[in-house]
């Protein structure tokens, strides 16, 4: 069955490879859309039976689908790993998929906050625990850059209270360490006294720094509820993501002078180009503020 080699590459990728499970559920979602096609369009069973032919007819469909050029790239990229690894396993006798190129993708500018916007964010009113937790999570979001996924996975060993750094365990299962500054760190210190105690109800043994109403681990999409909740109660119009606080944290830095080098670690990038569009980001500001101040501009 062609599904087999579909489990075994995932499994491949998940022991060998250490990938998340974000990067994971989007390679089955794409071999598992690529397996139906070639079993009731193409109809055949048996991977070494597949031709370019069948995989450029399902590139095609995704075309003609009206497919973002970013889903048809992942699709690719996804394919393209999944084709290598059934000739190295010796499924096939030939990789169909070499020199199937990606197509570029354009480059999308972050949406950021402005600093005035971060300020309105982080001027919670703490009255509750629940409060406590929200405002120990955006500071920390934005003195760190962390993803939101790794941010709710953080455990309470991660957080180092007296050294002032967080650890964390980002794409690719790669560790980076992190420094907090003081405001993050005395909320986080404030929230751990006197909030998690709190939340923490009968599950004592729960080991996760943030915790929902029920002393639970957060989901991405608790999160991401709780941070539109507090955007729209400090008057924040735009639409707002978690992500941005992430797109802020690195612009921010790269106004003030920062080293790219450094933002690349701290955001966990493998390749620096990734950082690079924070460049971009800053110079568009440049610009905005040349040509508001400038008296010839």
């Amino acid at each position: 069955m062609l599904q087999h080699a579909i489990d075994d590459f995932l499994h491949y990728l998940q022991v060998e490879k250490g990938l998340a499970s974000n990067t994971l559920s989007a390679y089955e979602l794409d071999l598992r859309s690529y397996c139906e096609f070639i079993e009731k369009e193409r109809k055949k069973s048996k991977w070494i039976d597949v031709s370019r032919l069948d995989l450029m007819q399902f590139l095609n469909l995704l075309k003609e689908s009206g497919k973002a050029t970013t889903t048809i790239a992942r699709n690719i990229s996804s394919l393209r790993m999944f084709h290598r690894f059934l000739y190295q396993d010796g499924i096939v006798k030939i990789d169909i998929s070499e020199h199937i190129n990606i197509p570029k993708k354009s480059r999308k500018l972050p949406n950021v906050l402005s600093t005035s916007e971060v300020e309105k964010l982080l001027s919670i009113n703490v009255k509750t625990s629940l409060d406590m937790r929200n405002k120990a999570m955006i500071e920390l979001l934005y003195a760190t850059g962390l993803r939101v996924t790794e941010l709710i996975e953080l455990k309470q060993s991660d957080f180092h209270r007296t050294m002032g750094f967080v650890r964390c365990i980002g794409k690719g299962s790669k560790e980076r360490i992190i420094p907090v500054g003081d405001i993050a760190l005395q909320a986080v210190n404030d929230y751990l006294d006197q909030a998690r105690p709190k939340l923490i109800k009968q599950n004592q043994s729960e080991n996760t720094l943030f915790l929902n109403h029920h002393g639970r681990p957060l989901t991405r999409q608790g999160f991401w509820k709780i941070m539109k909740q507090l955007a729209q109660q400090v008057g924040i119009k735009k639409r707002i993501s978690p992500h941005m606080l992430r797109h802020s944290f690195a612009t921010h830095l790269l106004e003030n002078g920062a080293d790219l080098r450094a933002v690349q670690e701290m955001l966990g990038h493998e390749d620096i180009s990734t950082t690079e569009i924070y460049t971009h980001v800053t110079r568009t500001r440049m610009k905005e503020v040349y040509e508001q101040y400038h008296p010839r501009a």
